[in-house]
């Protein structure tokens, strides 16, 4: 039996490698959007802040490992069976809810999952105890620690309010103070405003933070425990850590000509990630340690069988070793740094917050609309209470300004004053919630002081507004999506467990591994498909023959997918499958997005080409009908569909032989514009029009047929109307086909006339 619970506890610690492995994926956004977003520093110097701070937070967290052993639940109601249960119900489900919000890109909160997580198991693994006893629901009280559950869960709700209101005051007075043309204000004031927030920062990290740590216990001169020292000379420390940040500062900026606001960012990163290690390890190793202490009581405690020891030792202070916490931290410096997922989770965040236009992530929703309106609405009538003078004053302070002198596609996100806001005040919420031992969400927090600052910063412009208000909904609504399948998935593990036996908790570690392989190879091929298409996006860096290279490229790739798309669909519904028909819906909607995804990039396409005006013209051709083809071909195809899906009758057999020789011509029509395209032969384009003429002459001809069908009775209405629409669509897909192949040849001809 002893081996039977040691394997599990290597199964518990090998399911917390994996949860530190996809949950610092999920949490890189907390500490390095700033940084990133900004782009304050290379890569590998932010790494490298991140990594240190991520290190040495990890020795903070021996405080917060209390949490995961009593914050949720009264250990001293459960046996040694029944705590194994709980925890490994708990690891389970968290790998797997964090790796598949990973894989989608979505900012999660850790914190969140295992708190309800925790509760999900222990309210499950309660009930099947309370009913094998024959007791009443009443007294699951006894089993839940609801004071603390609730605690807990209110701090994290507040969190999103009071992260969100202090980012957007604070980054509202320091805008009015340096303005967006900032770096004049920075030689008078930059030493002292960088002296502030690394002292708070310090304050807050160091001071508040060192009491949970493995450090208090230290003792300095006079045998005074270090976390006393600390607590006794506060003032003192804070006063010298200001001047001393302060002229270090300025020093640093007069002889070595080092930025402040850099600088502040990197050491605000570093503070960030060792707020985040100190706050959130417990999320990711608190219960596996939990459950190796308990095991490690039970042997101790000699052949006590496991569903008749009490697990009250959990009850008490349960020290952790260090050297547990580094190997944690060492693990998650090496995910923060490899991980591609944590760079996408990063991207959401930075793209909500973004102070340029650009690609939005998120469409609107009624409630984001109802809000924007609402707020001009306000904004209007407190116009006309202000002073006109106050206003413009005001206004100016937050008038945009840009360094630099052209358009530039790779410019941050926004500047470094919002960064080192984002930084300082999420530092400090964070820090405040862990030396009060309270596990608030980093996730929500840094998220929602990133949105407050975008918000004081006026990033969220009437052209933008609605779809970054949809998109923190959606973020949020994903918060709260968290918390409910975390506990239901959480207690149905364990209930299962329970009643089944030890042989589903091998089910489940084999399901869980399998869903995280599934989640890789979802993540891999979405991935796969992002740099097939940054090969073909046009940069600023491309000379003449990449840009026409790539824009061949782009032309190609929807020729071919309208040809795929057509033939597929028209062979599909002919044989009347409707699996291969839902295939082609599929690559239609693919193309769909591509073209969207290029029109909506069309301007930031055309700041980087470098040709005369008639070049980016035939450019917006090119897109448009791009976006044309796509249209006719979703007009054709999903008619198709819903005739298949309705289990309509099929067409008649004239009208099959009329599709099948169709199909045959427009295969070949795609195949002669392909070949156009790729090897420049426009003085065949003519031909190809000649061919499309063909075509529709033929598709004239079956429409009088189908006519003659009608007065015949011998097709009925239904058939009528889609047989005359894959008719009219044909014709319009053939049109901006020839439209596209068009505008291609212009703009490869006027760019190559510019290069020559």
């Amino acid at each position: 039996m002893e081996n039977l619970y040691l394997i599990i506890v290597i199964i518990l610690f090998a399911l917390a490698i994996s949860d530190l492995i996809v949950g610092v994926s999920n949490d890189a956004v907390n500490f390095l959007n700033s940084a990133f977003g900004s782009k304050a520093a290379p890569k590998w110097l932010i790494f490298l802040m991140a990594g240190l701070g991520v290190l040495i937070g990890a020795t903070f967290s021996s405080g917060m490992m209390e949490v995961a052993r009593k914050g949720i639940f009264h250990p001293d109601m459960f046996f040694f069976s029944e705590i194994i249960v709980i925890f490994l119900a708990v690891m389970i489900t968290d790998v797997i809810l964090l790796d598949m919000f990973n894989t989608f890109g979505m900012p999660t909160s850790t914190t969140v999952s295992i708190v309800f997580e925790l509760l999900g198991s222990a309210v499950a693994v309660s009930l099947v105890k309370i009913k094998n006893v024959g007791g009443s629901l009443a007294e699951l009280s006894n089993y839940i620690n609801s004071e603390k559950a609730l605690a807990i869960i209110t701090g994290i709700l507040l969190s999103v309010l009071i992260a969100f209101t202090v980012g957007a005051f604070v980054q509202y007075i320091t805008r009015l103070v340096f303005t967006f043309n900032y770096r004049r204000n920075m030689k008078y004031f930059g030493s002292i405003f960088g002296g502030l927030a690394v002292t708070a920062i310090t304050y807050f990290i160091l001071i508040k933070g060192i009491n949970g740590s493995a450090f208090a216990e230290l003792k300095v001169l006079g045998g005074e425990r270090l976390g006393d020292w600390v607590t006794a000379h506060t003032g003192k420390l804070l006063l010298y850590s200001f001047m001393f940040w302060v002229v270090f500062l300025q020093l640093l900026n007069w002889v070595f000509k080092i930025k402040i606001l850099k600088l502040t960012v990197l050491i605000g990163t570093f503070a960030l990630a060792m707020a985040f290690a100190g706050n959130d390890l417990v999320n990711f190793i608190g219960v596996p340690l939990a459950g190796y202490s308990s095991f490690k009581a039970w042997v101790s405690a000699g052949s006590v069988a496991p569903d008749a020891f009490s697990m009250e030792m959990l009850a008490g202070k349960v020290g952790t070793p260090t050297y547990m916490l580094i190997i944690a931290g060492l693990v998650m410096i090496v995910t923060l740094i490899f991980s591609r997922k944590a760079q996408s989770v990063v991207n959401t965040s930075v793209d909500l917050s973004r102070q340029s236009e650009g690609v939005e992530r998120f469409s609107s929703s009624m409630i984001a609309r109802v809000i924007v309106r609402s707020s001009s609405r306000f904004q209007n009538t407190l116009r006309q209470v202000l002073p006109q003078s106050f206003v413009e004053k005001i206004h100016s302070r937050f008038e945009s300004f840009s360094y630099d002198s052209s358009p530039n596609p790779d410019a941050p996100a926004f500047d470094k004053i919002r960064a080192s806001v984002n930084l300082l005040v999420a530092s400090i919420l964070i820090s405040i919630g862990t030396s009060l031992k309270l596990p608030l969400s980093t996730t929500y927090v840094t998220f929602m002081v990133a949105m407050g600052t975008s918000l004081s910063d006026r990033a969220w412009g009437r052209d933008s507004a609605v779809y970054r208000i949809s998109g923190v909904f959606a973020v949020i609504g994903g918060w709260f999506l968290t918390a409910i399948i975390a506990f239901s998935v959480s207690a149905i593990v364990a209930w299962i467990i329970s009643i089944g036996g030890m042989l589903m908790i091998f089910v489940f570690v084999a399901v869980a591994v399998l869903i995280v392989i599934r989640t890789h190879l979802i993540f891999k091929k979405r991935r796969k498909e992002e740099v097939l298409e940054e090969d073909d996006t046009i940069t600023e860096k491309d000379e003449t023959e990449k840009v026409m290279e790539k824009c061949r490229k782009q032309v190609s790739k929807s020729i071919v997918l309208a040809n795929n798309i057509y033939s597929e669909s028209i062979e599909s519904f002919i044989n009347e499958d409707r699996s291969k028909l839902k295939e082609s819906l599929g690559i239609k909607d693919n193309l769909n997005k591509k073209s969207k995804k290029q029109k909506n990039k069309v301007l930031s396409t055309i700041s980087k080409i470098e040709e005369n005006v008639d070049s980016g013209h035939f450019y917006v051709q090119v897109v448009d009908y791009q976006r044309e083809l796509a249209h006719s071909l979703n007009f054709l195809t999903e008619p198709l569909y819903e005739h298949i899906n309705n289990n309509h009758k099929p067409f008649v057999e004239p009208q099959v032989e009329e599709m099948k020789d169709l199909k045959r011509q427009i295969d070949e029509f795609f195949n002669f514009a392909l070949k156009i395209v790729s090897n420049d032969k426009f003085g065949q384009v003519d031909n190809l029009i000649h061919q499309r003429d063909h075509i529709v002459a033929n598709l004239e001809k079956i429409e009088i047929t189908q006519i003659k069908r009608i007065k015949a009775q011998e097709v009925n209405t239904r058939n009528s109307v889609l047989f005359f629409n894959v008719i009219t669509e044909t014709k319009n897909m053939l049109l901006h086909a020839i439209n596209l192949i068009k505008a291609h040849r212009d703009f490869i001809t006027v760019t190559r006339k510019k290069k020559v």
